[in-house]
């Protein structure tokens, strides 16, 4: 379990206090996620998921809580902050900045089919419509910048191969910045596992941690990258289609974004390689943590820019 604070049932009950929620009835670790102590906590009043920031400061959290009640307030299907009884969305618990989050339906799915792609693709491109009236500023927070930072402290346990490929690619990076892209606040790890569907709709979308303003193109090669791959790493096409065509349905692509595709393909690959690869050579002390597998996103990077992708809208 990805506990890296461990809260007991009594020091829950102390803090659910600031809150007009109830009292305490259960709460339980959640083994999922890599950056943050989640756990599922049901008071008297409802269900909620506490979570514990173990990276992000009191002056980070503003940005992405204050993003997620925007959505929320805008329709999209996530986690929406509670407000404590002085009006703050988050406060200290054992020593790290604390929030209790709405607890959103549904399932998260291993095989999506197209039509689960599409709905993906739609609620995207909602998301991307609905952050662009939202005046928070923090750029993405694991972009070129951090990209640039990580990539020395994880060559040294690499192969020649491997730390090539990463400098090679930073390098090719580098030299096709997009000034002409649109922007905002993305989500930035819209993989299967912060999608939960109820039936064939989308019930919630989580994890926002990893937010920023960023091309928003970049944000839909990340998706894509999960959701329409084969286990080996190549796009499944009746699923890549389908969430593209979902997407821009709703906002539609511009000249340049198509012109980028490609690009942005190996960038997002690039981006989960490189993060999966610090995860599991520099991890943080923690009761247990899920570290992924970083050859995955190495094979990817290798598809992409062994075969590329033509944007299909183009």
């Amino acid at each position: 379990m990805s506990v890296f604070t461990p809260v007991t049932p009594e020091q829950l009950s102390v803090w659910l206090a600031l809150y007009r929620l109830g009292t305490l009835v259960r709460m339980q670790g959640i083994a999922a996620g890599i950056e943050n102590t989640n756990y599922f906590v049901t008071t008297s009043g409802g269900s909620y998921v506490l979570t514990l920031f173990e990276k992000l400061t009191p002056a980070e959290l503003p940005f992405y809580l204050g993003l997620l009640a925007h959505l929320a307030q805008h329709g999209i299907p996530c986690p929406a902050p509670a407000v404590d009884l002085k009006g703050r969305m988050f406060s200290e618990l054992n020593g790290k900045p604390a929030a209790l989050m709405s607890r959103l339906q549904g399932e998260a799915l291993t095989a999506p089919s197209p039509a689960h792609c599409g709905e993906v693709g739609a609620t995207l491109a909602e998301i991307h419509l609905a952050g662009q009236s939202y005046e928070g500023k923090l750029e993405n927070p694991r972009g070129p910048r951090w990209w640039r930072e990580a990539a020395p402290k994880v060559s040294p346990f690499l192969d020649a191969a491997r730390a090539e490929l990463l400098r090679s690619e930073l390098e090719f990076q580098a030299q096709r910045m997009r000034a002409d892209l649109p922007r905002g606040p993305i989500h930035a790890d819209l993989f299967r596992d912060n999608v939960l569907f109820a039936g064939e709709r989308i019930g919630g979308v989580i994890d926002f941690y990893f937010a920023g303003i960023d091309n928003l193109l970049f944000d839909v090669a990340v998706t894509l990258n999960d959701w329409c791959v084969h286990p080996g790493g190549g796009i499944d096409a009746p699923r890549s289609h389908a969430l593209l065509a979902a997407y821009h349905a709703r906002r539609c692509f511009t000249a340049a974004e198509g012109v980028a595709w490609p690009l942005m393909l190996r960038a997002a690959a690039l981006r989960f390689w490189l993060s999966r690869l610090y995860d599991f050579y520099l991890p943080r002390p923690g009761e247990l943590v899920h570290a992924h597998d970083p050859e995955h996103f190495r094979r990817i990077l290798e598809l992409r820019i062994a075969h590329g992708a033509d944007a299909p809208w183009v």
